[in-house]
């Protein structure tokens, strides 16, 4: 069986990755839609080799279509206003943006960690920030194993993150170009903070990474902190996870766990300089894990280092994984 499939914010950065993956994955498209703002209707992008039209997104383009799926990357605004739109004619509706993560009656799913929490979708589901996405995978084996008590988050995100305005920042910036989307060069530099600060001196970042952690993994006694970075590298996010896990472990049973892991790719011989990198992970879609070591400074502590490509695993890829468990599972 094959299924209507529409993808909203089809121009942007992540719009045009579900385009590449729908394509990679021979995904069951019979028909495919394209919708984006008055500014970009008109346009043609292409799909398979064929041309399709870019039409505007608004209720008349929506209601006579037929549609079975619609992948959102158009923002928080744009998704807070459609998705109810498409959900009313029956379309589930897979959102890449904020807008609903939090939301009690919506789904927040990574498919190897939650996929279960589907079924209780009301034709919405979301998908998580690109940072716990890839955290959630490499994290999902310790905890059905071990429990886990605390998570300290530092990450290094790519340029990418911040869409088309980030990633041109940090090309300009070699070219000594000021930026435009970021508030200081990111060329050669670290920027300490992702999205808005909040009054408890967080970033909206951090907290996303600490609220949707316990809501994925339906645990909210977790003890989280998380500090967020932005780093020049153009994909793939790169993690520096400290847990404190509940129980006792070896480290040898560590590691076969994550050579059997749904979705991750275990990188860790130091002694040949083996570890995670984001040149390894950019263009996939698995979880890359190494630098597995022992933190000997609490009792049942680990540090792990966790690289994914954002825009894949962190966005498109995550979201159409989404689509087809839905599918594989009627």
């Amino acid at each position: 069986m094959n299924y209507n499939v529409a993808v909203v914010g089809c121009t942007g950065m992540v719009g045009r990755k579900f385009i590449e993956v729908l394509e990679e994955k021979n995904f069951p498209v019979n028909k495919i839609y394209f919708y984006a703002s008055s500014r970009s209707a008109g346009k043609f992008l292409k799909f398979k080799g064929e041309n399709v039209l870019v039409e505007e997104l608004k209720e008349d383009n929506i209601k006579n279509k037929k549609i079975d799926f619609a992948l959102f990357s158009a923002g928080g605004s744009v998704s807070e206003k459609f998705a109810p739109i498409f959900a009313k004619y029956n379309i589930t509706v897979i959102d890449n943006s904020s807008a609903w993560r939090m939301d009690p009656e919506v789904p927040l799913v990574v498919p190897e960690v939650n996929p279960e929490d589907i079924k209780c979708n009301k034709g919405i589901i979301a998908n998580p920030n690109c940072s716990t996405i890839q955290a959630m995978v490499a994290l999902k084996p310790l905890k059905d194993k071990y429990g886990i008590k605390r998570i300290i988050y530092s990450t290094y995100q790519a340029v990418s993150g911040a869409g088309m305005g980030g990633y041109n920042d940090l090309l300009e910036g070699y070219k000594n170009n000021p930026p435009k989307k970021f508030p200081y060069p990111i060329a050669g530099n670290i920027l300490p903070h992702i999205d808005v600060f909040l009054k408890n001196g967080y970033t909206k970042e951090e907290m996303k990474m600490v609220n949707e952690t316990k809501k994925i993994l339906h645990d909210d006694n977790l003890k989280i902190t998380a500090t967020t970075a932005r780093v020049p590298v153009a994909y793939s996010h790169c993690e520096s996870i400290n847990v404190e896990l509940k129980n006792s472990f070896d480290l040898k049973d560590i590691f076969e766990l994550y050579k059997n892991a749904p979705g991750i790719i275990l990188r860790d011989d130091p002694d040949n300089l083996v570890y995670p990198m984001p040149i390894d992970a950019a263009g996939h879609d698995e979880v890359y894990v190494g630098r597995i070591r022992k933190d000997f400074s609490i009792d049942n502590g680990l540090n792990l280092w966790v690289v994914a490509d954002n825009i894949r695993k962190g966005a498109a890829s995550n979201a159409i994984q989404i689509a087809e468990y839905i599918i594989n599972n009627k």
